[in-house]
């Protein structure tokens, strides 16, 4: 709501923020703040207006499953549930935008709304998306369902080569004793 602006009468509260599409500078050539209202998912992709709908109802049926995940999994260890976490609270600050941001802002009903994207870091267009064109804006929200993908993938992993490595153990030990 800071980079958006917003007005709070009652208190005589009028901070007004930028317009979509205007940018401002933070350091030079590498991260700015730029207002991008963002239909779609993360990083700007627009899969159309006809399936708005359809990733509304995707995000909410996730965060209820992550939600009842962490809720319900009493077995599962605290780094899985950072990670889980970390994808439910990104999914519901971008829900959020998508179910209030349009009512709150006058130009989309209730469940209508755009995510707000603010975060443009000029240096990752350079070296990750150097040939794709189009907006690379994003939030903490992304972020945070970025680091709890990447945290979720890396815990599969390292659970796959740990138990990998438990049974060629046992193999060898096994392979040994016949032998003698």
């Amino acid at each position: 709501m800071i980079v958006r602006g917003f007005k709070i009468p009652l208190f005589n509260i009028n901070l007004s923020g930028l317009h979509p599409g205007e940018s401002r500078t933070v350091i030079d050539n590498i991260f700015n703040i730029t207002l991008v209202e963002n239909p779609g998912i993360a990083f700007g992709i627009d899969p159309g207006e006809s399936l708005k709908d359809l990733i509304l109802i995707l995000t909410i049926l996730t965060c209820v499953g992550f939600l009842a995940y962490i809720l319900f999994a009493k077995r599962a260890d605290i780094k899985s549930k950072i990670a889980i976490a970390l994808i439910l609270g990104g999914a519901v600050g971008n829900l959020f935008d998508r179910i209030f941001y349009g009512v709150i802002y006058n130009y989309a009903p209730l469940f209508q709304g755009n995510v707000v994207d603010f975060l443009d870091i000029r240096i990752f267009r350079f070296f990750l998306f150097n040939n794709i064109h189009g907006n690379y804006v994003f939030n903490f929200a992304d972020i945070s369902i970025l680091s709890g993908v990447f945290l979720l993938i890396y815990l599969i992993v390292s659970s796959r080569r740990k138990s990998g490595a438990d049974e060629l153990v046992p193999q060898v030990v096994e392979n040994n004793e016949d032998t003698n």
